[in-house]
């Protein structure tokens, strides 16, 4: 071999180590989402399909869900190392499993405000949570909203609730035939369910909790403690990326349904836009969204919420609100100026 081609080949082999380098310094992370490809996960699937991720050095892989519980016990087991899931769902886990090793830990709230309601018909004559006394509610046994409705009833001074328990896909048909006269879900969910089922919005009442005394937060971004303590650079790397892709995400949320698209070629784009400018608006830039700052957790509020889910969902031991949440790893103020102007 002369030594031209000595030269040659020595060039490709460092330029093929330097790729082989690069590449291995992104930090794998697999990340749970808590339910399907819908309006909300392009929080998540824009700063993806950008690279934004891998732009901050991580190789970012989401997966749909099907319900925060699940969730949070994926990231608990190590099959994931981060997710979306419901705060309550997180403690509720945190305060049954205190002895589980790897319990996971909140690091960024994104629904400030749980999307929890309770939805009835106009025709029911329900209009205020005070209607709801005697009534017969219906929900899946596992719905945040039905979870916490003790919150709610006891913040609203209802009583005598009869609950009648279905799959999901029955729960808002149930509504509309009459077997119940309410229901619990996600506003941002149930509302366009009754509407694809033939109701007119004039005639859907909604009551939010966050509206109804009842303060909670909702979605969080959740980690391993293996990833904190081993990886504090990539959990920080994560946070940063996500809020950039979110100020994207609600400066223009109808462009942003392309990127669930990709993922989930037979959603109905027009329901995922209104999906996501909803869920948008009533729980991430809420007036306590912007009160309190994107991302961030207030620990009174904290506390609040520790105690109410640990009475409320009947846990084997008590909420310790410092053991689920760990802020230290949200970016700066500056990059979690995310929240667009209210209109």
């Amino acid at each position: 071999m002369n030594k031209r081609h000595l030269l040659k080949l020595t060039a490709a082999l460092a330029f093929g180590a330097g790729l082989g380098s690069a590449h291995a310094q992104a930090t794998p992370i697999k990340f749970q989402l808590d339910w399907r490809f819908e309006g909300p996960s392009a929080l998540f699937l824009l700063p993806a399909a950008k690279g934004y991720f891998k732009d901050a050095k991580l190789d970012v892989s989401i997966d749909a869900g099907n319900g925060s519980g699940g969730a949070v016990t994926r990231v608990a087991s190590g099959t994931y190392d981060m997710g979306f899931a419901d705060l309550a769902a997180l403690m509720e886990f945190h305060a049954n499993n205190p002895d589980a090793p790897n319990k996971p830990v909140a690091v960024m709230v994104v629904y400030n405000n749980t999307p929890a309601a309770v939805m009835a018909l106009k025709k029911s004559g329900i209009t205020k949570p005070a209607d709801l006394s005697g009534k017969k509610l219906g929900a899946p046994v596992f719905d945040a909203g039905r979870r916490a409705f003790p919150i709610f009833a006891k913040a609203n001074g209802v009583s005598n609730v009869t609950w009648v328990s279905m799959d999901p896909p029955l729960r808002e048909t149930m509504l509309m035939r009459g077997d119940v006269d309410a229901i619990t879900g996600f506003s941002f969910t149930s509302l366009l369910n009754l509407e694809a089922r033939g109701a007119k919005p004039a005639d859907i009442v909604t009551l939010p909790y966050a509206d109804n005394g009842v303060k909670l937060y909702g979605n969080v971004i959740i980690a391993t403690p293996k990833m904190i303590k081993e990886q504090p650079e990539a959990v920080r790397a994560f946070l940063k990326a996500f809020a950039r892709g979110a100020k994207e995400v609600m400066a223009n949320p109808d462009a942003a349904i392309e990127y669930v698209k990709q993922r989930d070629g037979i959603i109905n784009v027009d329901l995922e836009k209104r999906r996501l400018r909803l869920a948008i608006d009533s729980v991430i830039n809420s007036p306590d969204a912007r009160a309190e700052g994107f991302g961030q957790a207030v620990p009174a509020r904290l506390a609040l919420m520790a105690s109410q889910v640990s009475d409320a969902f009947g846990t084997k031991t008590r909420v310790n609100p410092d053991a689920v949440w760990n802020g230290s790893f949200l970016p700066s103020a500056a990059e979690l100026n995310v929240l667009p102007a209210r209109k």
